[in-house]
């Protein structure tokens, strides 16, 4: 109690002091501004550019994403997505400086990373500066998506001329303004929009057609904005013992239960990578392992991304499974144009695929469990023809067993499949499937197993009673080969409870046979299930076992049918 009066009169002698102007609070110190170089930063996953001593090496990679049939190729340049992203909440400025430009240089900043699908790239909100001589675009993109989402427009376009090329350019943002800055010149100022509303910024450097040299590259902000660099979102997911992998290893300790996953939302979306390390042992580069992927121009390989890909999972212990070497698609335009018609023309394409093969796969060696040797061999039709593709071209209709043998010669160790739609239940399709493989090793080849896609796009036509899978597990079983469920989606047109039951049906009869060897889902969130239809439109699909962060009602069947 005697504390109280002096307490009391500590403060009221303050008080006084404040009425005479004294006893002031002080001015709080101003936080220092943060400046970050990120030159010094990780690059080391980014496709086309090298990390040196004077800064950063830039060179055109000729990415590009083909449709199905061959055609189109929408750009595809490359971002830093397993590598250093910047962490923002208010006012900042980003500068670089080129050096050495052959032919175009162009600096790109997203709020977060586009979605790959398989035919097309969904643009974020973005910015991007190209420069060409002393000439730069301006474009800023709002993450809209238009009616073509293979050409996506951007919403400022502007084109001005700087005065010195290799002058520092600028970036910067003030409250709701967005200015571009060469040197002291100010060439653009304009709204900020839907541009930097996610208080992160991914960084890209990429040429269309040259090579340049990036010799600073720094953020810098006040201390209030928080400005800091960022890993990968995956970097804190742990597996957990109530997730699906952990439950299916209780009856079968070998058996893996995987997904198809893609670089971007495993870097960037806490939720999908939370949903993925918890849950599954094994994953399958969805796209970064296919050929346009890994070789966009002759003898010119990116494996980057898919190196990310594998960091990631062994750091989490999963196993991986390489998608694809022999397809009829996702081939860069130099594979699909290789000459066929005289026999000269067929040695040389056969080197130049030969090549293809045996440095992809000598690439990963020891670093693949299995590996998709020849995917979706037979008509797009569900007939039992060969599709003739530039593999049938060249080597003929024995191609899977040349492709075998040179997979083998460079990794003996990795578990080779054929992997095909509709073959799922017993019928022609799944008949010419068995006869494909057994022939093929009758021949030389080396094939451990078949996968079978298990793609369910409709319950009417698709869907696969567990007695037909259990028949036909037990057939491959009978010819001595092992089987992947490889690729099992569902749709969601007769509700999440039929589609819930159609996943926990494939998944438990596969667990139940000895020759079914690994079950994989051909996604993890429905945040990504994207896809075009007939007339152009893109639509969403509600196809996986999450949605938006939350497991749907087929994650719950699946977690039941492991005794969960």
């Amino acid at each position: 109690m005697a504390a109280r009066p002096h307490a009391l009169k500590v403060v009221l002698a303050c008080g006084l002091l404040v009425v005479l102007g004294g006893c002031t609070s002080p001015e709080p110190t101003p936080e220092p501004d943060v400046t970050i170089d990120l030159l010094h930063e990780d690059w080391k996953d980014v496709p086309g550019v090298t990390a040196g001593g004077d800064g950063l090496q830039v060179s055109a990679t000729a990415g590009r994403i083909v449709q199905q049939d061959g055609g189109g190729g929408q750009p595809n340049p490359p971002l830093n997505l397993a590598g250093t992203h910047l962490m923002v909440n208010g006012d900042f400025t980003l500068s670089a400086t080129f050096a050495n430009v052959t032919a175009d240089a162009s600096w790109a900043l997203y709020d977060r990373p586009p979605v790959i699908a398989d035919e097309f790239r969904l643009e974020p909100a973005a910015l991007r500066l190209t420069l060409q001589g002393d000439k730069l675009e301006i474009a800023v993109f709002d993450g809209t998506q238009r009616k073509d989402v293979t050409q996506p427009v951007p919403v400022h376009d502007e084109h001005v001329t700087v005065s010195d090329p290799q002058a520092p350019l600028t970036v910067s943002r003030s409250g709701d303004t967005l200015r571009i800055a060469s040197g002291a010149d100010t060439l653009s100022s304009l709204p900020l929009g839907k541009v930097f509303s996610t208080g992160e910024l991914w960084l890209g450097l990429s040429s269309d057609s040259g090579a340049f040299d990036v010799t600073s590259l720094k953020a810098d902000a006040p201390g209030s904005a928080g400005l800091r660099t960022s890993g990968a979102a995956v970097a804190d997911a742990q597996p957990s013992a109530a997730g699906l992998q952990a439950l299916a290893a209780r009856t079968r300790p070998d058996f893996r239960i995987g997904a198809a996953v893609a670089l971007g939302p495993l870097t960037g979306d806490a939720d999908y990578a939370r949903e993925l390390v918890s849950n599954f042992g094994s994953v399958t580069p969805e796209n970064a392992m296919k050929p346009q992927f890994l070789s966009p121009q002759q003898g010119v390989y990116t494996f980057d991304e898919a190196d990310a890909i594998i960091a990631v999972a062994k750091s989490k212990g999963m196993i991986v499974h390489g998608h694809t070497i022999a397809f009829s698609e996702a081939m860069p335009r130099w594979m699909q144009d290789l000459p066929s018609g005289t026999d000269a023309e067929r040695r040389s394409s056969a080197e130049a695929l030969l090549g293809y093969v045996t440095t992809v796969v000598t690439h990963f060696k020891g670093r693949l469990d299995s590996l998709d040797v020849v995917n979706e061999p037979f008509d797009v039709d569900q007939g039992t023809s060969l599709q003739q593709n530039i593999w049938y071209r060249v080597f003929g209709p024995g191609y899977p067993v040349v492709v075998s043998q040179a997979v083998y010669k460079a990794d003996p160790d990795v578990k080779q499949f054929i992997n095909e739609n509709g073959a799922d239940v017993p019928g022609h399709r799944q008949d010419a499937l068995l006869k494909l493989t057994l022939d093929t090793n009758a021949q030389g080849g080396h094939i451990y197993g078949v996968g079978l896609q298990a793609h369910i796009y409709s319950l009417e036509t698709d869907a696969i009673p567990q007695a037909k899978l259990s028949k036909t597990l037990a057939t491959f079983e009978a010819a001595g080969l092992r089987v992947r469920i490889s690729e099992n989606d569902v749709t969601d047109e007769q509700g999440k409870d039929v589609q819930a039951e159609q996943y926990a049906t494939v998944l438990a009869t596969c667990l139940r046979s000895r020759a079914c060897i690994s079950y994989t889902t051909w996604g993890v969130d429905d945040r990504y299930d994207w896809s075009i239809d007939d007339h152009g439109n893109l639509q969403q699909g509600h196809d996986f076992l999450f949605n938006g962060g939350q497991p749907t009602p087929a994650y719950d069947a699946m977690k039941r049918a492991l005794g969960g």
